[in-house]
């Protein structure tokens, strides 16, 4: 892969505090990253419960978001029982098929699954009242008291709480193709829900050994396939991605696929099994692909052929070397997401010094760019930093780009920076 390649990609825009204080509160940092699938919304969730959305600018011709609206989704709570605080952070959120006017959106904590309905409300006020009025009623009659249209609100209440259903924490959330039905995970269960009811949810993988003592792997994400609503794949700590199909049987615990690689004996290490962890999964939108992310490397896997990946990509192999500090550090257990483009035709992924590695699927091009507040002081000069492999000694491991999404309909993607939400754009 080429570093050199030209490229149109553009700074666009930047949310959030702009300073260069690294005084950071820990509430504002983001914590997920999602389009809606029309492209013309964005939902932000972060580390103090918020959901924070915004929506496209039709009056600019460019690509373009203005703040929409923003509420509490989640509360920090406090399990009793198991004396354990309850964080509100949010983990995921997905966005539901619009069918009217109103916005509906799943987001998660740790424990709680919500469904959120976003609308326009519109306020009215009494204009006229016979009861303390200037003008008197006429004569023998009273005068009914009229509403008229103040204001228009964008109001956002719970429509459904889906609870008590996880002992561990949600790291998932799916919502499957048919639009009834979505699927949550944590370590070591998935739960299959119906959006009209949220008292109950059906248990379809359940990977937890009689003995605690005998846990060798957990479960790291789970998805839906796309257009099939009977498949969905989940991955584990071990590396490997197993393909269920539902119509097996209740509690899919034979997988119809395990998509899984030989490790390289040259490379076992202590820290293999860590770093062959994956951490996030990804359907492409015509379901015949499989993105995987672990720690060094991003993979293209075809849904036809488990035993080895169509395409390996290294995103910071220099740090192979490095392992030992990054295990004193705990940046080796970083969960970083990734993503297909709208058109399945390119992969996205953070990595390290706030930057993050676009690839072309057929292995031609490799831009890396740096999601920093530099980024958009330098929109002056319209420049984006198109940056080679970091050196080691040069890269700060507290600036990293975990959480980004791909619009679903051109190149235009939103990338969480630690309280930044940033809008790059490939212009034509």
């Amino acid at each position: 892969m080429s570093d050199e390649e030209q490229h149109n990609w553009k700074f666009a825009q930047c949310f959030g505090d702009k300073g260069d204080s690294d005084d950071i509160t820990d509430a504002d940092i983001i914590s997920a990253v999602e389009f809606d699938q029309t492209g013309d919304y964005l939902a932000t969730g972060d580390k103090g419960g918020r959901v924070v959305l915004f929506e496209r600018n039709e009056s600019k011709k460019s690509c373009e978001y203005r703040f929409y609206t923003e509420f509490q989704s989640h509360e920090a709570e406090f399990d009793y029982l198991k004396s354990l605080e309850i964080e509100e952070k949010i983990n995921k959120i997905k966005w539901c098929k619009r069918q009217n006017s109103a916005h509906f959106l799943l987001s998660t904590n740790d424990k709680t699954i919500k469904l959120w309905k976003v609308f326009d409300k519109s306020l009215k006020l009494v204009s006229e009242n016979t009861m303390g009025g200037t003008t008197p009623p006429p004569a023998g009659g009273l005068t009914l008291p009229k509403l008229t249209h103040h204001d228009t609100i964008v109001a956002a209440v719970p429509r459904r709480v889906f609870a008590n259903a996880h002992t561990y924490h949600i790291n998932s959330i799916s919502i499957n193709s048919d639009s009834e039905t979505f699927i949550s995970s944590d370590d070591l269960r998935i739960n299959l829900w119906n959006m009209d009811i949220s008292d109950q949810s059906f248990n379809i993988v359940d990977i937890k050994p009689a003995n605690m003592e005998e846990l060798t792997e957990v479960i790291t994400a789970a998805e839906f396939h796309p257009q099939h609503c009977n498949l969905f794949m989940y991955s584990s700590s071990k590396g490997t991605i197993k393909l269920n199909d539902m119509r097996e049987s209740a509690l899919c615990d034979q997988h119809a696929r395990v998509f899984e690689e030989a490790e390289d004996p040259a490379h076992r290490s202590f820290f293999s099994e860590i770093i062959s962890s994956v951490s996030d999964i990804n359907f492409s939108h015509d379901g015949r692909y499989i993105l995987s992310r672990d720690y060094l490397t991003l993979k293209i896997w075809d849904i036809n052929m488990d035993n080895k990946p169509v395409q390996t990509i290294n995103i910071h192999d220099q740090l192979r070397t490095k392992l030992c500090d990054l295990y004193e550090n705990d940046c080796i257990f970083d969960k970083f997401e990734c993503t297909f483009s709208g058109d399945d035709s390119h992969v996205m992924t953070g990595s390290y010094n706030n930057q993050f590695r676009i690839y072309d699927t057929q292995g031609k091009t490799d831009i890396t760019l740096q999601a920093d507040k530099s980024t958009f002081r330098s929109k002056r000069v319209n420049n984006v930093k198109k940056m080679g492999g970091a050196r080691m000694d040069n890269m700060d491991f507290n600036k990293k780009i975990l959480h980004s999404s791909w619009h679903p309909r051109e190149n235009t993607i939103a990338i969480a920076a630690t309280n930044n939400l940033f809008i790059f754009t490939e212009q034509q």
